[in-house]
């Protein structure tokens, strides 16, 4: 049938099935040599309604062709990306509606002298800023029930973003060593501290002073049982000459 009836059928426009053709998603049944029209088989409605829910989706043009090839891994890849990607969002509005609420993180720090630690160390490996939460919490099961729990980062992300956990242990291997810190306590849920940690990096910025890092997250809370908006965690960063 010509190109007008089977957008009729498919409930779709010909400019969509003309995109369609020109992306490669669905060619026409045949192409009229001489006048260039198009005519499709009725059998191919079914694949055009496919793109055409695929595309209001925001599946990418090539999970589209697997899906019509009866391949669906790469759209469950797909789902993963949007489910991570609201997640990211949803920490985003958590911080926005914090910083309305409270206004823009003003912190100041006070000078704290923290001694070595012998620590069991757990390593781990974010292959974004979106993974970094998931790959400490696995750190975190590692050490458990060893506590307390002091997580360290880097003060520059680079992806992929290298995180250890440290556990205080007696009788652990390695030593975290000590000195004298800037010291802020974050309140609230971890997914928020990095307002908390902007505003520790601001108040060096201001002073003229380099960070050196990492910065140490204290856990100081228990998740488990402590509501998430009562978490308290102790931000530190070594203090260092001008």
């Amino acid at each position: 049938m010509p190109i007008g009836p089977f957008a009729q059928l498919c409930r779709l426009s010909i400019k969509q099935l003309r995109n369609y053709d020109a992306l490669g998603l669905l060619r026409p049944s045949r192409v009229d040599s001489f006048t260039g029209y198009r005519y499709y088989r009725a059998s191919q409605a079914r694949d055009a309604m496919i793109i055409s829910l695929m595309r209001s989706l925001e599946v990418p043009l090539s999970v589209i062709q697997q899906v019509l090839d009866g391949q669906l891994t790469e759209l469950k890849r797909h789902r993963d990306d949007l489910e991570a990607d609201l997640r990211r969002k949803q920490t985003a509005i958590g911080a926005i509606e914090r910083v309305l609420q409270d206004g823009l993180p003003v912190v100041v720090p006070e000078p704290v002298e923290v001694p070595d630690y012998p620590v069991v160390l757990a390593h781990g490996r974010a292959g974004d800023a979106s993974q970094i939460g998931e790959v400490t919490s696995a750190c975190v099961r590692r050490l458990l029930p060893r506590y307390p729990l002091i997580g360290l980062f880097p003060v520059d992300f680079t992806e992929p973003v290298d995180i250890v956990v440290a556990a205080v242990d007696e009788a652990g291997g390695d030593v975290l060593a000590g000195g004298q810190f800037a010291q802020v306590t974050h309140v609230g849920p971890y997914d928020q501290i990095g307002l908390t940690a902007h505003g520790l990096l601001a108040w060096f910025a201001a002073r003229g002073l380099t960070p050196t890092g990492p910065i140490r997250e204290a856990y100081v809370s228990d998740p488990m049982s402590t509501p998430a908006a009562e978490l308290i965690t102790h931000l530190l960063l070594p203090l260092e000459e001008r």
